[in-house]
């Protein structure tokens, strides 16, 4: 039963939907998709089992084939995708869910052996991943060197992310969310570590974030604004990610989509590592600058996560590995109940072990780690 500090467990009103509770669970790849990218009945296995979250966002997914970085990730560009995807949302509302897909494109974090042709992976500018590995079919290789889109050419991919949200909504989709973190195209646009752009794309903080905004202007052209999200990824170094003055460019970018009005802004910000502390914190701003529902992810215990809601520095809280290792975690989280531990060495294998099997409460007596230990 709830008390008055489970605010994780009240319902929220995210545009014209009725969240049951606020536990978002968080975009998790996990390499699984059927031949030609294709979403299968595992996957709606997976997404069903998971639907008493408030909302569901999913796996990252690539809305043309050049935008391919991983193994048996989902595509949202193709007539068959489109029907593979109406498997899981079919389920996802069987079970009383709701859906947002997440619209992808990596970017520089792609490899000739995914391209069509091989040709070099495109970015805002020619520089490439130092650290790290691309993961292809031939095994890991280094990055290559991307290709710097011709300002030209930016518009093009403006319509492949304008046509996979047309796509998602054909699969039945309750939104979508634009993936602009983690290093990925748009991220690449937006941090100047990488960007080093001379045209209307480049340089400034509004130019560096003209990408973005097209793209959300684009997208919720197709779903309305109450239907889409964006997420954001201020201080992560992940895909050799930098940023000369965060601060300004995510401010920047929160007061823009606040003003084109989409529901959430999803904000990646760890609690703790990264060199983070008090001073160095971008949600605070972006919880001023932004006027729709704010989603934190970044660590959050059963605890932390009450507290962001408590205090308002946050509407909503996304978790990633206790939703892949918990299908009923809101019951767990609200029962207090102890959670299962995530199974590392199956995150991006195939099949179902460690994807589907994962035991809800009262159908396994097995060692788990306590749910406020165990983290986002």
């Amino acid at each position: 039963m709830t008390t008055a500090k489970d605010l994780l467990f009240s319902p929220f009103a995210l545009g014209p939907l009725s969240l049951p509770n606020r536990l978002v669970m968080a975009p998790l790849t996990r390499c699984r998709a059927g031949e030609g990218n294709v979403p299968t009945e595992l996957n709606a296995r997976y997404y069903e089992q998971r639907s008493s979250a408030g909302f569901i966002i999913t796996e990252a997914t690539q809305v043309t084939p050049e935008g391919v970085g991983y193994l048996r990730t989902p595509g949202i560009h193709t007539d068959a995708q489109v029907a593979g995807w109406r498997l899981v949302t079919d389920a996802i509302h069987r079970a009383g869910g709701r859906g947002f897909l997440q619209l992808w494109h990596v970017g520089r974090a792609s490899h000739p052996s995914f391209q069509p042709n091989r040709q070099a992976p495109v970015s805002s500018s020619a520089i490439a991943i130092r650290n790290g590995h691309a993961y292809t079919p031939e095994g890991p290789q280094p990055y290559a060197t991307p290709r710097a889109l011709e300002t030209g050419e930016i518009a093009g991919v403006v319509a492949r992310f304008e046509d996979g949200a047309r796509r998602a909504k054909a699969a039945g989709f309750d939104g979508v969310e634009i993936h602009a973190a983690n290093g990925y195209l748009i991220d690449q646009f937006l941090r100047d570590g990488v960007n080093q752009r001379t045209d209307r794309y480049g340089g400034s903080v509004e130019n560096r974030a003209r990408f973005l905004l097209e793209i959300t202007e684009a997208v919720t052209g197709v779903f309305g604004a109450d239907r889409v999200g964006v997420r954001v990824s201020p201080l992560a170094d992940f895909n050799d990610m930098s940023d000369s003055d965060p601060r300004a460019l995510f401010g920047h970018v929160a007061a823009e989509l606040s003003a084109r009005k989409v529901v959430y802004l999803h904000v990646v910000e760890p609690l703790s590592g990264q060199a983070l502390d008090a001073a160095a914190r971008v949600t605070p701003l972006l919880r001023e600058r932004f006027r729709g529902a704010l989603v934190v992810n970044g660590g959050y215990t059963l605890e932390t996560a009450e507290a962001a809601l408590r205090t308002g520095a946050a509407d909503l809280v996304s978790f990633g590995a206790p939703f892949l290792a918990n299908p009923d975690l809101p019951e767990r989280l609200l029962r207090r109940a102890p959670l299962n531990a995530p199974d590392v060495a199956t995150f991006y294998s195939e099949g179902p072990r460690g994807y589907i099997d994962y035991p809800r409460l009262g159908e396994a007596a097995v060692e788990r780690a306590s749910a406020g230990a165990q983290v986002a």
